[in-house]
């Protein structure tokens, strides 16, 4: 044979055996802050898209509303605690669930996800409290909407919720959809805010600086706030509290 050939086979050898042992990709990176809890623990904030967070601790993760295509979910950490706030295709994500499932991951839903997992999971109304990991504890708080022509959008019936977590002495209050409902203005004791901003289907800036100003965070993170043709105005939200609390802007369209 000539001597090409034989340079083209070796040459196709050595590059099958760099593909196969080739090292598995890196995980994505996504924007992060750390956070010093009330007992001087840490724990990790992390912002993938619109209202998909994860917050690490205690070497766990906490998945909240995984969801969209654009985040390689494969590729993520498998989560501790999967955490679903409704059913809506920008929060629930069926594909991205299992994709980030393990053996262990516990999971908390609402009534509606429920259904689609058979009831195989830690099913939330709202008012209750759970108890996944001796070192984490979540309560579940109403989310609806409560405005003239929007109640259809997520009716107080179906029950969906937004959640406190619990971890180091602190609270992570997820608001999932909703308005500035009398049981959210009523929240107490809350030190991490993520509050959905975007119209028609959730908060108006007027109604998030209503719920900051009520339930006194010290970080405020606005969420939720795009995929919609109204644009909500970042900039007058964080303005209109710059004397209220810190508010942090992520990447959270």
């Amino acid at each position: 044979m000539k001597l090409g050939f034989w340079i083209f086979l070796v040459a196709l050898i050595v590059v099958g055996i760099m593909f196969f042992f080739k090292k598995a990709p890196e995980l994505s990176v996504y924007p992060s802050d750390e956070i010093v809890l009330r007992d001087g623990s840490k724990c990790e904030l992390i912002f993938y898209h619109h209202a998909s967070i994860a917050v690490r601790y205690n070497d766990r993760i906490i998945y909240f509303d995984p969801a969209g295509e654009q985040i390689a979910w494969e590729k993520l950490q498998k989560a501790d605690l999967i955490i679903i706030t409704h059913a809506h295709f920008d929060h629930f994500d069926r594909k991205a669930v299992e994709q980030l499932k393990k053996p262990s991951t516990e999971f908390i839903c609402t009534k509606e996800v429920s259904k689609e997992f058979d009831g195989a999971c830690i099913t939330m109304t709202p008012y209750m409290e759970s108890k996944p990991f001796s070192d984490i504890t979540v309560k579940s708080v109403p989310a609806y909407n409560m405005s003239d022509g929007h109640t259809d959008f997520h009716p107080k019936q179906r029950e969906d919720c937004g959640y406190i977590l619990y971890i180091g002495g602190s609270s992570i209050y997820v608001a999932g959809d909703t308005e500035d409902t009398q049981e959210v203005l009523s929240l107490k004791d809350i030190d991490i805010a993520f509050l959905p901003v975007n119209q028609p289907y959730t908060m108006t800036v007027e109604q998030a600086v209503r719920v900051v100003k009520a339930i006194k965070p010290q970080i405020f993170y606005p969420y939720h706030y795009g995929e919609v043709d109204v644009v909500t105005d970042i900039s007058r939200l964080k303005e209109e509290l710059l004397s209220v609390t810190d508010v942090r802007i992520r990447p959270l369209e």
